[in-house]
């Protein structure tokens, strides 16, 4: 890490070490969709019986300013009910090489970019496979748009910040719908820091309402047509009652394919999209709070990519055990780590405990908060001093790799 991002000769330990990393990363055979389907896979296997949230959006990795860039627009699973990070379902590299294109309006989805929104939600039909529960797929207001809410699979759920004013079936504007509505009811959150924004309590009142948006017009009727002529959402307004002084007060607008006719409903509709926070701390592991990936310096496209989507998966693991620190969740081991890994841990957890409680390992071998235990430790958090972060998780989870990599070594010799 540093000002240089991720870097190449430390990952490989060597100048042999740093020639094989390079090798593979242009590796023709070494591509993002086989990094992500194996780990999609891995994902899949921890949701049966699960109520889980897909959460997406997108991030920029390199921007020359004119024109050429590269964006990321992944997806990961989250927990409904515990927050508990999962794992990777799906992810795109989007290219933008300069040329202006015809309008949105102009072009069939299968020619926007905005269809990334519409795979990843088909992607998430695949969780459905797996077992699990219930999925819903969580945007902010990027991702609304009418194909979102009409090309879902079977059992897949969506909420979404919206971000149009649109025009409703009965000739109403959506905005509109809830002004002369009685609340529901409040709740008090504590709302995270961002940047501009101080972390404070916020009181927000809630209302909704059912609403039938109608398809919206296109240039190109021919497509618009496949779609259907309306489709009925639940609307849910939270508006901040009596903000801080100077300070905008929250206000979100959702649109979501779930009922949503009492508080209790709505209670669950904040909470799963206030879960979208989840993707942003992502982001921050990758850049700058982390791995730093735009400050990597390899400039052809295919080692990038590669290298990319590798620190994607590895920020995925970093974020899983810094959430799940405290054994809230109470995630296994093996979300991140291979169980025949847990051997190796428990040495090496006996060489970093000390002598008072705080300074031993108080989660039990075969949690994932044992390992983040350990990779904090190793990072250097003491055991004092409030709780572990991403840099800190991240430094220790590097050497515990490596670690575990001469364990394994010394195993086969």
């Amino acid at each position: 890490m540093g000002q240089a991002g991720v870097r190449v000769r430390p990952l490989g330990g060597t100048r042999a070490g740093e020639v094989r990393i390079g090798r593979f990363l242009r590796n023709h055979r070494v591509t993002p969709g086989e990094m992500i389907s194996t780990a999609r896979a891995h994902t899949a296997g921890l949701v049966e019986g699960q109520d889980v949230l897909v959460i997406q959006d997108t991030t920029s990795l390199r921007d020359d300013g004119h024109g050429h860039s590269l964006n990321l627009h992944p997806s990961i699973v989250v927990g409904a009910s515990d927050g508990a990070l999962l794992g990777l379902l799906h992810a795109d590299l989007l290219r933008r090489d300069g040329h202006l294109k015809p309008h949105c309006n102009n072009r069939p989805l299968a020619e926007k970019e905005s269809r990334r929104w519409v795979d990843a939600l088909r992607k998430a039909g695949d969780l459905i496979e797996a077992g699990a529960r219930q999925v819903t797929m969580v945007a902010d207001r990027e991702g609304d748009f009418y194909e979102d809410f009409v090309c879902r699979p079977a059992g897949v759920e969506v909420l979404i910040r919206a971000h149009h004013d649109r025009v409703l079936a009965d000739g109403r504007r959506l905005f509109a719908c809830t002004q002369t509505l009685p609340e529901l009811g409040r709740e008090t959150i504590q709302l995270p820091a961002a940047p501009g924004r101080r972390m404070r309590t916020a009181t927000l009142a809630l209302r909704a309402c059912r609403v039938e948006i109608k398809r919206p017009s296109r240039n190109l009727p021919q497509e618009a047509a496949k779609l259907p002529a309306k489709v009925s959402l639940s609307f849910v307004e939270i508006e901040e009652v009596d903000p801080p002084v100077g300070v905008p007060p929250i206000h979100w607008r959702l649109l979501t394919t779930h009922e949503v006719s009492t508080l209790a409903d709505a209670l669950r509709m904040t909470r799963s999209y206030r879960e979208r926070w989840t993707i942003e701390q992502l982001f921050r592991v990758m850049k700058t709070k982390g791995f730093d990936i735009e400050a990597v310096r390899i400039e052809d496209a295919v080692p990038f990519e590669n290298l990319a989507t590798a620190t994607l998966i590895a920020a995925i693991q970093v974020l899983q055990m810094v959430r799940d620190r405290d054994g809230i969740a109470a995630r296994p081991l093996h979300d991140v780590f291979d169980p025949a890994d847990q051997p190796a841990l428990q040495a090496i957890c006996q060489t970093l405990q000390g002598k008072t409680e705080r300074q031993k390992n108080p989660h039990p071998p075969g949690s994932l908060a044992y390992a983040a235990w350990i990779c904090a430790r190793l990072g250097g958090w003491t055991g004092y001093y409030g709780k572990p972060g991403p840099v800190v998780t991240l430094q220790g989870f590097m050497r515990l790799n490596t670690m575990l990599l001469g364990w394994n070594i010394a195993r086969v010799v």
